[in-house]
Parts: C-alpha cells; structure tokens; sequence
C-alpha cells in the first residue's frame, strides 16, 4: 500500500485539484464584518472576490420518537482568487483553505499557501486547528495519457474491487468504488475513495470514464498554530508514499516523472 521511492514530479499529472484546508474554533468576527484587512493583506496575488451565503444541513435533535429538525444559521464564504482563477483562497468562521485546480509541485504550493495563512493568524488569532487537512484529486484519463490498458494494469489491486478481476471488463462495470479510513505515520490520518467515474472539465460533463482516486490526509484535535506548517509538510510526505503505491509503473512512467 505504501512505497519508499523517492519523490518525484511528474510533468502529466492527473490532479484535478488540490485542497488544503484547516479548521479552528469558530471566530465570530469573520463572519460578522467584511474581511478588508484580510484581502488587503493578499490582493495583490488573490485579487479577485466574491461572497456567498451558505446554509448548513438542517440537523436532528432529541430522542428516538420525538426528533425535532433544528436549521443551521447561514454563514459566509469569502473567496479571494488569482487572476488566472487557478488559485483559491476561502475564508469562513470556522475554516480557511487553499485550493489549487493547476497543480505542478508542493513547493510552489506551498509558497502560495504562506502569505494567505500569515495574514490569517496575525488578524484573527486563531486559538489552534481542530483539523488540517491535504487532499489530492486525482482524475487519471488513460485518453490523456495515450493507454489502452485496462484500470487493473494502472492501479494496484487493493483499489480496484471488482476491477481487480480478470474476466471482468471496465466497460461492464456501472459502479465501482472503495471507501477506506486508515490510520497512518506520525499522527495522521487518510480517507480515500478510489473508483472509476465520470467527472466535469471546464464545466462540461466529460464523456470518458476516469479513474479517481481521492487522498483526503488529515490531523485532527487541537494542533498549535505555530505547529502547523509542520503537520502539512507531515500530511504532504505520506500522500506521495500513498499515491506511488496505488499506481503501477505503467501508470507511474505514462505520466512522464521527473526526479527532484
């Protein structure tokens, strides 16, 4: 499930998106008053912005027989974005993430994470993170890449469900999918779901069925604010032992890596 190889980049990656999100006690001020200090603080890479309201599933209170459905205060979802709307940041009473649908290196990634996370903590003061979290979206097109294999050649087997079989064809399975929580090195924690599917290019529904394979890593409970650029570069260096154990070398030399 897990491989030691060193880490590399690879020039056709299939991420469709990269999230980074961290989560801390709710801050009432955020979503009481336009964040201005905040953009100001980050206009200049993220100078676009946009607002909007969101409303909470409503949730159920009370015993067996006599449950009462309670609806959820709204809140504000501020983004500020790139130019080129590759970048996203959003900011919210209860999380600030990252996003990112153009991915080449965590280096880079995690560049553009600083100045948004800085100007966080030093207008808000956040007390700690009740959660920090790094999730990969990956959208593996064997069009893209130029493979006529099926997903058992690409994808190791633990992943795959029924796929994993010899006498079963892609094209005959309808739904496929493997949902997992595990436990992992140095406090973290992994929920993956893995499966072929369907998914949206550009806002259009794009025809070719794709593999996906969702890593969503995550430390939960109280981690300090000064502690928490260590626990993504954690999160970060067991995704990649992660995904380099899902795919095969057919997979892994298709999309072109290179060493760094």
């Amino acid at each position: 499930m897990f491989s030691n190889e060193p880490r590399c980049r690879y020039r056709s990656n299939q991420l469709g998106e990269v999230i980074c999100q961290l989560r801390f006690p709710e801050i009432l001020t955020i979503g009481a008053n336009v964040p201005v200090q905040f953009q100001e603080a980050i206009r200049d890479e993220y100078p676009q912005y946009a607002a909007r309201k969101e409303a909470p599933a409503p949730r159920l209170t009370g015993t067996p027989g006599n449950l009462t459905v309670e609806n959820q205060p709204q809140t504000i979802n501020y983004q500020f974005s790139s130019a080129d709307g590759v970048w996203r940041v959003n900011l919210t009473s209860k999380f600030i993430s990252l996003s990112c649908s153009r991915y080449t290196c965590w280096e880079e990634f995690a560049a553009k994470l600083d100045k948004p996370l800085v100007a966080f903590i030093k207008i808000y003061k956040p007390a700690y993170f009740e959660r920090v979290g790094l999730r990969y979206l990956n959208f593996i097109s064997r069009q893209e890449l130029g493979l006529d294999q099926p997903f058992s050649a690409l994808i190791a087997p633990c992943y795959l469900g029924l796929l994993a079989e010899e006498d079963v064809n892609d094209s005959a399975i309808a739904r496929c999918s493997i949902d997992a929580e595990v436990n992992l090195r140095g406090g973290c924690k992994a929920k993956f779901h893995a499966g072929p599917g369907l998914v949206k290019k550009n806002g259009q529904q794009d025809n070719e069925i794709k593999f996906i394979f969702d890593q969503d890593l995550f430390m939960a409970g109280n981690v300090p604010v000064n502690m928490s650029a260590g626990a993504l570069q954690t999160l970060h260096s067991q995704a990649w032992g992660v995904f380099r154990g899902a795919i095969t070398d057919t997979l892994h030399d298709a999309m072109d890596p290179v060493s760094i």
